[in-house]
């Protein structure tokens, strides 16, 4: 159970559950109007800390530089909503809201508060930020993050194309032309060896090249997809909230005002 004398130590510090998560920190702590012992604490939650649930603060424990509430984070940022700023006060309805989201018996509580024994509240709950008699004035600060989301996807795809092609390729081939050789003293014999008339063919095979297509795969590049990051500018917008603290009676250096 946390002390008056731990607020100090337990406001804006981190809140974890009882998987040591942490849920958020710590911004206002409740006192019970009975026993005037700690009762809840209001854990500042969200992306940017822009909410605030109650947690009972009876079973909590103060570890090192933080708080430990035995209840899971989920549990903690669903809780029922509370108007924090209505006169620093929960209302009946309110704390009974609160005990049924966390499984705590209204009934039992109740009479704890009345015998004294340090129970849960039965009314209201006073808040307080600090021990003595000091105001505290807060401010909402921005807090700006990131979130990674996906933005669309690419793809590499392999298709074939046919296209025609035209090359100039030489070829050869034979063709007959007739010589004739008159007989001479040199060729007489060759001329003279066979019979004087008689019928006789000759055949000569002719030859001609003619051009031949064949096709190969030969790999030309290799194409991967990559990326890179690209960091632009942009510009959030948003609204926090101020406290300002009026004082009434005295001047602006705090002396009681005399009468006239």
């Amino acid at each position: 159970m946390i002390t008056r004398e731990q607020i100090d130590t337990v406001l804006d510090h981190p809140v974890y559950d009882a998987r040591g998560d942490k849920i958020g920190d710590a911004r206002h702590v409740f006192f019970d109007d009975v026993t005037g012992e700690p009762e809840w604490v209001s854990v500042r939650t969200g992306l940017f800390g822009t909410s605030e649930s109650f947690v009972p603060i009876h079973d909590a424990a103060l570890v090192e530089d933080h708080l430990e509430v035995p209840y899971a984070k989920n549990q903690v940022k669903d809780a029922p909503n509370v108007d924090i700023d209505a006169g620093g006060h929960l209302s009946e309805q309110e704390e009974q809201r609160l005990y049924q989201h966390y499984g705590i018996d209204w009934d039992a509580a109740w009479q704890d508060a009345q015998a004294g024994t340090g129970g849960q509240a039965t009314g209201t709950v006073g808040t307080s930020g600090i021990t003595d008699d000091a105001m505290t004035r807060s401010e909402e600060e921005m807090h700006i993050g990131v979130e990674r989301h996906e933005a669309g996807r690419a793809r590499l795809r392999k298709y074939v194309v046919t296209e025609e092609q035209q090359y100039t390729v030489p070829v050869r081939h034979e063709e007959v032309r007739v010589e004739r050789e008159p007989i001479t003293d040199a060729n007489r014999d060759r001329a003279m060896t066979g019979p004087d008339i008689t019928e006789a063919e000759h055949d000569v095979t002719l030859y001609e090249e003619q051009p031949v297509v064949e096709t190969r795969a030969v790999p030309k590049e290799r194409v991967r997809l990559t990326t890179e990051e690209v960091t632009e500018e942009e510009t959030v917008t948003g609204e926090v909230r101020k406290e300002r603290i009026e004082t009434e009676g005295t001047d602006e250096r705090g002396d009681q005002r005399r009468r006239p």
